[in-house]
């Protein structure tokens, strides 16, 4: 069993999705971006690894405008050795890797253009993940879609848009329940139709169900994954925030709701990934409760990378430099 975060380390100086304004759009300007974005995925990997946090949800903006028309720069051969090693990274230390493409994509929509995009969004991020070396088991997370008055005709038109998928695409996605409109009994139906795993979320089956006991709703989530070609069933867990609105994450893990969560796991193996605002630091958290439990491995005898990264003793001089360029 894995313990993951997303996208970001909030304690690390770096990002990986440095990007900038449509507008300003240049070839050195991607290469610039693309390379930062590289350098600290490999960092936050590495951290992780060091924690033994082997679960992690990459950011879809590794490369900014990626999908995007005006971006015609050949990324996938400049980058590629890149990409390369950040895969052979992961492979040698046991990690596993999804991405969760934005709202934007809803490849159940009425509109030809936006079904039409989403799919070029899919293809990027799950062109990462072939450039990185990564089997079927590395995932892209995405909803059902909206509902347009009709649920049996926007799960239909899912099904008839994934079937069009390119089969590389096709093997990575997976289809969250979520918390207004699409259940768990949507997502099996879908799964009857289209093979399409189901990635199962705790609080959004809390807040949306059919009455399914938490034990129940797992095994039927993890039974629409394969063993081998899928891998490990993965799920998102959070709890709701007190005092706030339906549906709230909390913003902090509550330890003892994780635990008593985990007791309904009756024996299933499932990779965790935290939807909890301060990430990494409940994320440690979870995996020491899981190694208490025996669930998760010790954590390694490994350095422990630093979060932030010596000054530059070069910097000032370059930003004078710059300075009096712009000038």
């Amino acid at each position: 069993m894995k313990i993951g975060y997303p996208c970001v380390n909030e304690a690390m100086d770096c990002s990986a999705a440095n990007t900038f304004r449509l507008a300003s759009y240049s070839e050195e300007r991607l290469i610039a971006a693309v390379t930062a974005n590289l350098t600290c995925l490999r960092r936050m990997l590495e951290w992780n690894v060091a924690q033994g946090l082997l679960f992690f949800r990459m950011g879809s903006g590794i490369v900014p405008f990626g999908s995007h028309e005006i971006n015609t720069f050949p990324w996938q051969t400049h980058f590629a050795a890149e990409f390369r090693a950040i895969g052979d990274y992961i492979k040698a230390n046991n990690l596993r890797v999804s991405f969760h493409p934005d709202q934007f994509v809803v490849l159940n929509s009425p509109s030809p253009d936006i079904v039409r995009r989403s799919i070029q969004e899919l293809v990027y991020q799950g062109s990462m993940q072939d450039l990185m070396g990564l089997d079927g088991t590395a995932k892209l997370q995405i909803h059902v879609g909206g509902l347009y008055g009709d649920r049996e005709g926007a799960i239909s038109r899912f099904a008839e848009v994934h079937a069009t998928l390119p089969e590389a695409v096709k093997a990575r996605v997976v289809v969250e329940n979520d918390d207004r409109l699409f259940s768990l009994r949507d997502c099996l139906h879908l799964h009857e139709l289209t093979g399409v795993p189901i990635l199962f979320d705790n609080f959004h089956h809390e807040c949306l169900n059919h009455g399914e006991p938490m034990p129940e709703a797992l095994r039927l989530a993890a039974g629409t994954w394969h063993p081998t070609a899928d891998g490990v069933p993965m799920m998102d867990y959070s709890s709701q925030a007190l005092g706030e609105r339906k549906g709230k994450h909390t913003d902090d893990l509550v330890d003892d709701l994780f635990s008593e969560f985990l007791t309904n796991l009756n024996g299933l193996d499932f990779d965790i990934m935290l939807e909890i605002k301060n990430k990494e630091a409940s994320a440690l958290r979870a995996v020491a409760i899981l190694r208490e439990r025996g669930l998760s491995a010790p954590a390694p005898n490994l350095p422990v990378p630093p979060l932030n990264l010596p000054p530059d003793p070069n910097a000032p001089a370059k930003a004078k430099r710059a300075k009096k360029v712009a000038g």
